[in-house]
């Protein structure tokens, strides 16, 4: 499509994000209009008024040693690079992302952050991309070792949420890894868009570069309903850790059909399930891809509860690769999950995870 045509779809994307967004009175300031160096301008509570309609958030954004266990409220999360990443993931166990959007803590890979740890063998596939303008990390997850139901299709987490404030509340997240970072990882930049899903034992998440371009657009949040299948489409594969570099994806909703431009936006919530989506989101090309043994990407974790969870590699090796953005689940053995969340908070909603297995 010609330069002026996606930028006016993206335009289109752009201005209906706030939309439906109704400031809280009581804090007004938008989550992503709040900017705080690492680590030192950090606030102990960047959400911290008693008076917001949701009340202030549940943890705190200072987060060292003192908080590194796995009870901790961290909500400061990182994004850096395959093994060393968060997710966003319930305080309490059983629970649903519905019921606890607002209030979910750091989950993270490595020790050094203060946050909670993902538990030994609950990560069961990952692909890192690093694309021009976003990093994307997609994978399974043994979802119970962190806090979320068996059961439960989950949603999104971002900086936005009805009144601005975000889910979680206060949700801070930073980078190292980004181009124009330069390769120094002792500087950790903020990222003002990201996204997150979580459930159906599956995850994704982008995140934009501050410095890059279409930051809103390529982390859109008004596609809550239509999971990681259409915001972060991917090739992971369970057993298989991968790090690729790749290109940007078209921004989500944003899509050509016999040369002609057209941005599909999901129906409200009010006219029930999603059954159809005007066209089918592929993974944007990929290439350079290494493969890790997950036993050298993830030590320092502490031991599953319950069952214990299968990382389903265990063998190292290194292969480089390229995949297409023709490919097709259909056609390559996709497992596809579709449902409804058990969220009060997502009643009727579908939340589609697609990988590839």
């Amino acid at each position: 499509m010609s330069p002026s045509t996606l930028s006016s779809a993206l335009l289109a994307v752009a201005a209906i994000t706030f939309v439906h967004a109704q400031p809280d009175p009581a804090d007004p300031t938008p989550l992503v209009d709040k900017h705080y160096a690492y680590p030192s301008g950090i606030p102990y509570q960047v959400d911290y008024n008693t008076a917001a309609i949701r009340g202030p958030q549940v943890g705190y954004n200072i987060c060292n040693s003192t908080t590194e266990t796995q009870s901790s409220m961290c909500q400061t999360s990182f994004v850096n690079h395959i093994d060393d990443f968060c997710l966003w993931a319930p305080p309490q166990p059983n629970s649903t992302i519905g019921d606890t959007e607002g209030q979910e803590v750091a989950w993270c890979t490595k020790p050094g952050h203060g946050t909670r740890l993902i538990p030994a063998g609950a990560l069961q596939g990952v692909q890192l991309i690093k694309t021009p303008n976003y990093i994307q990390i997609a994978g399974f997850i043994d979802q119970t070792q962190i806090n979320i139901a068996a059961d439960d299709y989950g949603g999104e987490l971002d900086p936005h949420g009805a009144d601005l404030r975000g889910n979680p509340l206060g949700g801070l997240m930073y980078s190292n890894a980004f181009p124009s970072n330069g390769g120094n990882n002792a500087s950790y930049q903020q990222v003002i868009d990201w996204t997150n899903f979580m459930g159906g034992n599956g995850f994704c998440m982008k995140v934009c570069d501050p410095a890059g371009q279409n930051q809103q657009a390529l982390c859109q949040n008004i596609y809550d309903r239509l999971g990681c299948a259409y915001n972060a489409p991917n090739n992971a594969q369970k057993g298989v850790f991968e790090v690729c570099e790749g290109d940007d994806m078209s921004p989500v909703g944003v899509y050509t059909t016999n040369g002609a431009t057209s941005t599909y936006f999901q129906p409200p919530e009010s006219l029930g399930p999603i059954t159809t989506v005007p066209y089918t989101a592929t993974p944007a090309p990929s290439s350079n891809c290494v493969t890790y043994a997950s036993t050298a990407l993830y030590s320092g974790q502490p031991t599953p509860t319950g069952a214990t969870a299968s990382s389903g590699a265990s063998g190292a090796k290194s292969t480089s690769s390229s995949t297409s953005s023709s490919a097709s689940p259909a056609k390559t053995g996709g497992a596809a999950t579709m449902g409804v969340s058990l969220g009060a908070g997502l009643v009727g909603v579908v939340f589609a995870m697609v990988f590839l297995s």
